[in-house]
């Protein structure tokens, strides 16, 4: 992490053009402080289906989703919720972050999760279980504020912004707490070294 800029690596995990994720991922870096810089990335829809045997001779569209991780300080997740679980377009594109197993490009960064739903639970189930993987790769995920956005169709403007007083209340101690913990895995990182 820069003396200057926390470099947070995102991702909506929703292939739907008009998302309500997007909308959440946007106005979450929207409401960045301004020592924090979100980088939104696209390549979700062009990441094939996860092949081990592909390990070490990955597509060069893997190469360039891991060594953007590589660069960021911290991950955001933005996620839906499909059946009460992670999408699988998600689950895929961060099983191919999460290898080579224990040298990954994702381990020991600090996480967050947010996500919109247009159910009463706010994407609860799918967040539960994406803190299972990261905890799996040694990632320390932000615990509170949780960003559950429950009937997301009331939750955003006619321009796709967030007008939901609660969750953009939350999202702004939720980048404190992203913060925090980016200082911790630097310190723990100082150490170790």
């Amino acid at each position: 992490m820069s003396e200057d800029k926390l470099k947070v690596w995102s991702i909506a995990g929703s292939l739907r053009a008009d998302s309500w994720n997007r909308k959440l991922l946007e106005s979450a870096a929207a409401l960045a402080p301004d020592d924090v810089e979100v980088h939104i990335s696209d390549l979700l829809p062009q990441i094939p289906f996860f092949n081990e045997d592909l390990i070490g001779n990955e597509p060069a569209i893997v190469q360039q989703l891991r060594a953007e991780v590589a660069e960021a300080d911290a991950v955001l997740i933005v996620t839906p919720e499909y059946n009460g679980m992670v999408p699988g377009v998600l689950k895929n594109l961060i099983d191919w972050i999460t290898f080579p197993l224990f040298s990954c490009a994702l381990m020991d960064k600090p996480v967050s999760l947010m996500g919109a739903t247009s159910s009463k639970l706010g994407t609860s189930r799918a967040q539960s279980g994406l803190r299972q993987v990261f905890v799996y790769n040694r990632c320390l995920v932000v615990p509170s504020p949780e960003i559950l956005v429950a009937f997301a169709h009331d939750a955003f403007d006619a321009d796709g912004r967030l007008v939901d007083q609660m969750a953009i209340d939350r999202i702004a101690h939720h980048f404190a707490y992203l913060k925090k913990y980016a200082r911790l895995a630097q310190m723990e990182e100082a150490v170790l070294s």
